[in-house]
């Protein structure tokens, strides 16, 4: 999870009276996080596009295939190659939206994360198969009930 107003991301350790206990990845350090800071697991992040939000997790599975499961730039690099690389991954980015600070914390924690092996990469064709399973009908084929409640009302 990230929390405003602090670097790195955090894990979740325990409900605490008065907000959440806990542990910065880095320097494996517990606090407490109030109950009025602003923290936001990374599952609920995305990334403005001009269409549409990308999840974070998108983001991330396309850093982990282009570096083929290793770390990826730094943090640190020129802002220019950052946005460079940023636009191969997401081409459709909003530029006025998404800031270079935003594209530099998703660098830094994929980064984090794949230091701590803490990244669960799902292969995408997985999922395109499981889908294409679940829905085997011709898609111009619509499939309707036998019976509507109407029709056995009548």
């Amino acid at each position: 999870m990230a929390i405003s107003g602090k670097g790195g991301l955090f894990r979740f350790i325990a409900q605490a009276r008065n907000g959440i206990v806990v542990e910065s990845l880095e320097d494996k350090k517990r606090h407490v996080a109030s109950a009025t800071a602003r923290v936001s697991s990374l599952e609920d992040i995305a990334i403005f596009t001009v269409d549409e939000e990308v999840p974070l997790a998108d983001i991330f599975f396309k850093i982990h295939e282009k570096g083929e499961g290793n770390e990826t730039i730094s943090h640190k690099t020129a802002t220019a190659e950052l946005k460079s690389f940023f636009e191969e991954l997401v081409p459709d980015y909003d530029e006025e939206r998404v800031y270079v600070s935003d594209i530099k914390k998703v660098f830094q924690w994929y980064n984090q994360l794949q230091q701590h092996d803490l990244l669960e990469v799902v292969e995408k064709e997985e999922e395109d198969i499981d889908s294409k399973a679940a829905g085997s009908e011709d898609p111009g084929e619509k499939s309707t009930p036998d019976k509507t409640a109407e029709e056995e009302s009548k």
